[in-house]
Order: structure tokens, then C-alpha cells, then sequence
């Protein structure tokens, strides 16, 4: 990530270099990482985690956000932009590279779980909560699941899923792996060169609200909800450590294209991915002693 601030600062590359990053990410690593990791899963009930615990933040966050707004006389269009920044979580770009750091990348699964409902609910919900604060296109069903389906991503994981019950890819295990490899430094990288915090100091109360809500809030909502269910062991540890993640990348890309205060959004990206290396160091000393 500081590599990729310096390329920034440098202007050694085009200023919109990170675009051909995320392509190979979205459309070979990540596809690969499902590949990699999703057929070799013992599918469990404790795998019910991952698709409930960003339902949870989500949830958590469009309450937190409305109650802000209406306290704050917020407008439309930013209440909009906070929701998405504040109820996604950057599951994969840096989920991904820090799960494999403090957990191993045998538990990348896990992982992969909950970043696939992460996107599906950033393509309904997130979706939803855009153009009802925009009107920028009119809201249908089509649309929705044309977001959906051709997110390679999704595809991946649906493939991932679906193909090893018919055909032997174990030929091709080298090259998922070696693609999948590239996710961690690449998506750091590419978060490096798109960093922006200048000017927080005059949104500082709104930040503070979302980050306080995204870095705290959010996994302490699913930590008690785990816990007054009994749960414990590495799949809740892993799922609540991907609750603790800062912001969505795409939710301000999709703040941009609907005009959702595009730069209060990414300015709460930017800080809270700078704050969130602290602040998961501390869940993760938390999860290992208490779950």
C-alpha cells in the first residue's frame, strides 16, 4: 500500500493506472481465489456465519445512518453515500491479504463466503438505497440482476461451486493458485494509489460517525449476536474479523456514478482504510482470546 501512495506522489504512473489493477483483481484473481478455495470447503452450519454476519452490518448501518441524518439534517444524497460506506465492508481487496496474514490462507474460504454476500448485497440493497437517493435510473428487477450476474466475481463463486461435481480441475489447481497469490499485494497496491484524506479535518463529524459505526459499532453488533447464540471457533473468528474491516471500495464508485456526495464517501474510505490496520490488530487480539 505505501508503494502504491509513492507511485501516486511520484505520478510515475497514469493517473487512473489502479482501473487496469482492479480489472485483473476482479476478473482473474478473485474468480481464482473461489476456484482456489471454495471446492475443498466442508460446507457446515457454522458456514451460515459469513452469509449472516454482513446481513447484520448492513442492517446495523442503515439504522445508524438514518438516525444520524434526520439528527444532522443531512441531505438525501449524502444519507445515501454514508449508508453504502458505512454497512460494506472491504471484505476482499483487504479482507483478503490480512485474513491470509493473521489467520492463514487456508481459511480464505471463509472469507470468500462473506465477501460474495457482501457484493450480492451491494448489487440489491446497495443498489437500491442509490437510486432511491438519486433517481439518477429508474429501479427494476432487470437491472438488479443484470448487476448481479455479470460480476465475475459471482461467477466464480458460482462456477467454484458448481463445476468440480462434473469435471476434474485439479490440472488447473497451479494456475488458480498462482492467480489467487496475486490478490494480496495487487489489491494493496492498488487501494495505495486511489488513498486520498486530504480535507478530513472539515468533515470530521460525519467521518467520525461512519468510522465509529464501521470500525466498532458494526462488529460488536455481530460479536453479541454470536455470542448469545453460543458460537465460537475459527469460522466465527474469521467472519467477525471481516465485519471489522473498513469500507467497500466499489460503494464509492457507486457513490460517484449516482452523485451521492461522491467525496465525503471516499474520503471516509480513504481514513478508515488508514485506521482499520490499527483497529483489526485489536480485533484480532480480541478474537484469539476470547473466541
Amino acid at each position: 500500500m505505501l508503494a502504491g501512495m509513492l507511485f501516486r506522489q511520484s505520478k510515475t504512473l497514469p493517473a487512473e493506472a489502479h482501473k487496469g489493477i482492479n480489472a485483473w483483481i476482479i476478473y482473474l484473481a478473485l474468480p481464482a481465489v473461489s476456484f482456489k478455495y471454495l471446492p475443498s470447503i466442508q460446507w457446515s452450519s457454522d458456514l451460515l456465519l459469513p452469509i449472516i454476519s454482513p446481513i447484520v452490518v448492513w442492517l446495523g448501518a442503515w439504522c445508524w445512518i438514518h438516525i444520524y441524518a434526520r439528527r444532522s439534517g443531512l441531505d438525501k444524497a449524502s444519507e445515501g453515500g454514508l449508508k453504502l460506506v458505512a454497512g460494506l465492508s472491504n471484505t476482499s481487496f483487504l479482507g483478503f491479504p490480512l485474513v491470509a496474514a493473521y489467520f492463514g490462507e487456508a481459511n480464505l474460504g471463509i472469507a470468500v463466503i462473506c465477501d460474495q454476500v457482501t457484493f450480492t448485497l451491494l448489487s440489491t440493497a446497495g443498489l437500491l438505497v442509490a437510486i432511491n437517493s438519486s433517481q439518477k435510473e429508474e429501479l427494476s428487477v432487470g437491472l438488479i440482476l443484470k448487476k448481479v450476474v455479470r460480476f465475475p466475481p459471482f461467477l466464480g463463486c458460482v462456477g467454484a461451486l458448481v463445476l468440480p461435481r462434473f469435471v476434474d480441475l485439479a490440472m488447473l489447481s497451479p494456475l488458480f493458485e498462482r492467480l489467487a497469490g496475486t490478490v494480496g499485494p495487487l489489491a494493496l497496491f492498488s487501494i495505495g494509489l486511489q488513498l486520498r484524506v486530504k480535507g478530513w479535518r472539515n468533515q470530521i463529524r460525519p467521518v467520525s460517525t461512519v468510522l465509529f459505526y464501521k470500525l466498532l459499532i458494526a462488529p460488536v453488533l455481530v460479536t453479541l449476536f454470536f455470542m448469545a447464540l453460543g458460537i465460537k471457533g475459527i469460522t466465527a473468528q474469521v467472519t467477525l474479523f471481516e465485519a471489522a474491516m473498513p469500507t467497500l471500495v466499489s460503494s464509492g464508485i457507486v457513490a460517484e456514478y449516482y452523485h451521492l456526495n461522491p467525496d465525503l464517501a471516499n474520503l471516509v474510505i480513504g481514513v478508515g482504510i488508514v485506521i482499520s490496520f490499527i483497529t483489526t490488530f485489536l480485533w484480532w487480539l480480541f478474537l484469539k482470546g476470547c473466541f
